[in-house]
């Protein structure tokens, strides 16, 4: 703890300033979602009821499981759940937005006991010790983290609609792609270049299902085991050929992996091994941009069968402009996938700003 504090600051724990009381247990078969009153828990507004608790606003923290820790102000006239404190103090010598920023610097899901899940306890978090300036400090602090915070929030708000933008930017180019427009000028739309073909994908492709992997799994084996999400093991045996595209049968079916080694894919995933009428890569990037939701028939969890996967059309241009085709798109992506590593890094450096001016805020700085 800072022994250099400014003039009237003063080192307290959490247990002098505040007190910590649960929330009232409310199920879900016992809310009513079409009530006028918010019900908040640990992780913030979780539906809505037709009674409430506190007629003004209160600040609460997550109490147990991944939002053990996080605070927030509830609106005026709602219900708290004992899945999060409410936290009485002194309104005349601690302002609630200090102390709601002040118990986010504090990091108390950091305080977890629990083995399991984590959970925080009065006994755990009263004797943390905290710097508490005067009252008119604390409201001038919160002034000026909000004011640097709206600054900060625009500059990420812009970051992200770039992220976005760049998002649709990649969906035309593949789209243009395979319309044609990278490689011919003045095509009309809906009209196949001169030379391409409109095939399904089982006229180009094998569509190979994968397997249990349990009889080959060896964390010492040569070959990658992939599922729809990437690699999750190694194997003795394969199934794919290198440079194969992997489609999810179950679960994650809308993002496509190219895989460039020998591998053995698991019962979740498909391998889409194409023949002599079909570059590998441009069959990849066929399957980056189109939309397999589309094809889910499924109520519960995503899935696709093969039978739909293999009715897809699918343009196919002469061998050379489909190499072409490969060049275009990967100069045009490599591009934006450099902004989306430079937006990224600037995301980053925010949040750490973002730290950065509340360690300052409430270190006296």
């Amino acid at each position: 703890m800072n022994n250099k504090l400014p003039k009237d600051w003063e080192i307290k724990t959490l247990g002098d300033i505040i007190k910590i009381t649960s929330g009232s247990g409310l199920t879900k078969s016992k809310r009513n979602d079409e009530g006028k009153y918010l019900v908040y828990g640990g992780n913030g507004i979780t539906g809505k009821h037709d009674k409430y608790l506190f007629e003004e606003d209160r600040l609460i923290i997550g109490r147990v499981g991944v939002h053990c820790g996080n605070a927030y102000i509830t609106k005026p006239k709602s219900w708290v759940t004992d899945n999060a404190f409410v936290v009485s103090f002194n309104e005349k010598e601690i302002d609630k937005k200090f102390l709601l920023n002040l118990i986010g610097v504090l990091n108390l899901n950091n305080y977890s006991v629990s083995t399991a899940q984590p959970v925080i306890s009065q006994g755990t978090i009263y004797p943390i010790e905290v710097i508490l300036p005067p009252l008119e400090t604390q409201q001038a602090i919160v002034s000026k983290i909000e004011e640097l915070f709206s600054e900060l929030d625009k500059g990420i708000e812009d970051l992200k609609t770039a992220q976005q933008q760049l998002k649709t930017y990649r969906q035309s180019v593949l789209k243009c792609a395979f319309e044609g427009k990278l490689t011919n000028e003045n095509i009309k739309d809906g009209a196949l270049p001169k030379g391409w073909e409109k095939l399904k994908i089982k006229d180009i492709c094998e569509i190979k299902g994968g397997k249990n992997q349990s009889k080959v799994i060896n964390p010492n084996g040569k070959y990658p085991i992939y599922g729809s999400s990437g690699i999750f093991g190694f194997a003795d045996e394969y199934i794919c050929d290198e440079n194969t595209t992997i489609i999810g049968r179950k679960g994650n079916i809308n993002s496509p992996l190219f895989v460039t080694t020998k591998f053995w894919n698991v019962d979740t995933a498909f391998g889409l091994c194409v023949n002599n009428k079909y570059d590998n890569k441009l069959l990849f990037y066929f399957c980056l941009g189109f939309n397999f939701k589309k094809l889910d028939k499924s109520t519960t969890i995503p899935s696709l069968a093969k039978s739909d996967i293999q009715s897809i059309d699918i343009q196919v241009p002469p061998m050379e402009e489909q190499h072409l085709i490969i060049q275009e798109i990967e100069s045009r992506l490599s591009v934006a996938d450099k902004m989306e590593e430079s937006i990224v890094q600037s995301l980053q450096q925010a949040e750490a700003l973002r730290q950065s001016i509340l360690k300052k805020a409430f270190s006296g700085e």
